[in-house]
């Protein structure tokens, strides 16, 4: 169990919750089963075991008056038994019930004229319905047993377990013997107060229901309180981190804005909207407070995050310090390069761009501009954490996609601030986050959420097609490059599938080569096996208008910003998350012209898939999707969170379901640390202990450092 599930303590047995359960509170009629849909419980006798070898062929039968055949069950070579068929009878009719597996075990178990209380899930066989593998019990005398006539939990297991005899009727009494074990030795773990301000059962009874409740009723109150715990526990340690970290961690007094600032706002050719001017004001806020800023900046593609991120930039240059941007990819890293460098124009602020692609002798400079300050904005990637990048006085670090990097890398550039100074750090993404993960990934983090896309920027109209109609794709490619706009056509990529995927990109560019040919078409195609140069050049000719259409991997998911291309086909979507589907989609839509994204889904289509297809074609809200990504794949399935993962795992509640009771429990987290900051109360000690306790210490896996 330990190999399997991860299961090493009692503590950690107890901990291991149910996943369903099954109501075995009552006996159906054999005549009155009527559906596959779901697991009955039978009380029937046993009339005929029969075991069956090879085509059908009959090695043993037993009856309650028959005979048995010479030498008994002992002659029996169960290497040569196939199935193991038995006939049950109530007072209502007979059905079958069929071993496939674990015969030898069960056989000898399989008494002819003895009642049993079988549980499984009825299926059709020759137009009768029979139970294979049920689970078999005793019925009870006088009163139920354990696992019947009883609320009967079930839990995750695996393939090893069950094969090793550990079936969930196994499980359930291992459970009840570590609970006889060690209920006793489990401490309360929330104060009294909090017990009865949010009328939570105490923490043993909650554990006793939520593997044997007596009841729904008493199942719903131990569900709550252990649920209710969890995110308190996890909310309480994210905000006291938050809380020590305000209090303790100095930051850079940034009082002015500056001449930079100024002339560069003054300099805009539109106005901001009004979430980029309050996200801004949050900003200086923080910069003037003479308290390290750690803000996360969510706002969906397109929204103007790079806009701020640079106005941010020269609030640091105008007090004096640097700025860094860090970006994922080279790609993004060359992009932001490109939109800074004509936002900084009339500033007269020196910019650089520093990647792993950067020449020797540009490097040098590059090292040296940022150690004499000449150079006050670097934008680049994983290549400004290098250790040979010093900086002559770092203000704040800028972090794109955060997602995308780990821990180490970002306390490498935290170390770079001025003296000993950690920079003000601003977090930014454009993978919209649903409000309870953001909640818990970010908790220690202050948030800004750019919630208004700038004004004239035309909805994206989202279609499905189906392969047989790429007849009329094309018709519809060639009609918008008459009108002059580009086209982008992205392939799946997945790591498992490389080879294949590789294949499938080559041979949709050849079809398009072919439907498209020169001169009068001019298509590139951008993959991760090229060169950089390679790519960068396709890119390029892309972006200046000489291809009308660029073949691709997802490598232009992010940072690719096309105005004049107004078409995103998406080849085989089913394959895709929502996630990279909606950062793919914002890549078009950034011009005047009217947009489309066509979704082209392959023959066979899952129903999951299905639904993130037509979520896709319903909204273009990247945090409505975000909501539904969660509620469809769990948080920790999500793009990103992956990489970074929750500060804990949770043991019962769901990020996905549990938003309401989430944002109660950290009300309530919030309300407690105003009253008592560094719960020196005494009557927090229980409070204080739980959050030393290894699950809630999320200090030590932290989505920022200080």
């Amino acid at each position: 169990m330990e190999r399997e599930l991860g299961l090493k303590t009692f503590g950690d047995l107890i901990g291991f919750y149910p996943f369903r359960y099954i109501d075995r509170s009552g006996i159906t009629r054999i005549a009155d089963i009527a559906s596959t849909d779901a697991a009955v419980q039978i009380m029937a006798r046993i009339v005929r075991v029969r075991l069956i070898g090879v085509g059908s062929n009959i090695i043993y039968d037993r009856v309650p008056d028959g005979t048995v055949p010479q030498g008994g069950s002992q002659a029996v070579k169960f290497n040569l038994v196939k199935r193991m068929s038995v006939i049950v009878q109530d007072a209502s009719g007979e059905m079958e019930l069929v071993w496939f597996k674990g015969v030898k075990y069960m056989f000898p178990k399989m008494a002819t004229g003895g009642v049993y209380v079988f549980f499984g899930k009825p299926s059709v066989f020759g137009q009768r319905y029979n139970i294979v593998h049920p689970e078999v019990d005793i019925p009870p005398s006088g009163g139920a047993s354990m696992g019947v006539g009883t609320l009967t939990g079930v839990y995750t297991s695996t393939d090893k377990l069950k094969s090793h005899g550990v079936t969930g009727k196994v499980m359930n009494r291992i459970m009840a013997s570590a609970l006889e074990q060690s209920l006793q030795f489990v401490p309360e773990t929330l104060p009294d107060y909090i017990l009865n301000e949010k009328g939570l059962v105490p923490k043993r009874f909650a554990l006793r229901n939520i593997h044997f409740p007596k009841n729904q009723d008493s199942l719903s109150k131990a569900v709550r309180r252990l649920k209710f715990e969890e995110l308190f526990l996890l909310q309480l340690a994210l905000l006291k981190q938050k809380y020590v970290r305000s209090r303790s961690a100095v930051g850079i007094v940034m009082p002015k804005v500056g001449e930079a600032f100024n002339a560069c706002y003054k300099s805009l050719p539109f106005d901001l909207t009004g979430a980029q001017k309050r996200v801004i004001k949050e900003i200086r806020a923080d910069m003037m407070s003479g308290h390290q800023m750690n803000r996360l900046l969510q706002g969906d593609v397109g929204s103007g995050k790079t806009m701020v991120a640079v106005l941010s930039a020269l609030i640091a240059v105008g007090n004096g310090c640097q700025a860094c941007i860090m970006a994922p990819t080279e790609v993004l890293a060359q992009q932001h390069y490109a939109n800074i460098q004509k936002y900084l124009a009339p500033t007269g602020v020196k910019s650089a761009l520093l990647t792993g692609s950067t020449g020797t002798k540009d490097r040098r400079a590059i090292h040296e501009g940022l150690e004499d300050g000449s150079i006050s904005i670097i934008i680049g990637t994983h290549a400004l954490i290098e250790d040979n990048v010093l900086f002559q006085k770092l203000g704040l670090a800028i972090i794109d996609e955060q997602h995308r990097f780990g821990v180490e890398q970002r306390a490498k550039l935290w170390s770079k601030g001025a003296g000993g100074i950690a920079p003000h750090i601003l977090v930014m993404t454009a993978t919209p986050i649903p409000r309870t993960l953001a909640m818990t990934l970010y908790g220690d983090l202050d948030v800004s959420v750019i919630d208004e896309l700038p004004p004239g920027r035309k909805p994206i109209q989202t279609l499905q097609i189906v392969e047989s109609k790429r007849p009329e794709l094309y018709k519809f490619m060639e009609s918008q490059i008459r009108k002059g706009r580009q086209i982008f056509v992205v392939y799946p990529l997945i790591f498992e599938n490389e080879k294949l995927d590789y294949k499938a990109l080559e041979e949709g560019y050849d079809d398009i080569v072919e439907r498209f040919p020169l001169p009068d078409y001019k298509v590139a195609i951008v993959h991760g096996q090229q060169t950089n140069e390679v790519k960068q050049f396709n890119m390029d000719a892309f972006a200046a208008g000489r291809a009308n259409i660029l073949v691709s991997t997802t490598v232009i998911e992010v940072g690719v910003d096309v105005p004049n291309a107004s078409v995103m086909i998406i080849e085989n979507v089913e394959r895709f998350g929502l996630s990279q589907l909606h950062q793919l989609r914002g890549r078009v839509g950034r011009g005047a012209a009217e947009s489309f994204c066509v979704l082209v889904k392959g023959t066979k289509v899952s129903k999951e898939s299905q639904k993130r297809i037509d979520l896709m074609c319903r909204t273009e809200n990247g945090f409505e999707l975000a909501e539904e990504d969660m509620k469809l794949r769990g948080p920790g399935d999500m793009e990103g969170t992956q990489q970074s993962g929750l500060p804990v795992s949770l043991g019962i509640a769901s990020l996905a379901k549990d938003g309401l009771l989430l944002q109660e429990a950290r009300d309530y987290a919030e309300a407690i640390l105003k009253d008592d900051p560094e719960l020196k109360d005494e009557k927090n000690a229980p409070l204080v202990q739980e959050l030393r306790r290894g699950k809630y210490n999320v200090a030590k896996n932290f989505s920022q450092i200080s």
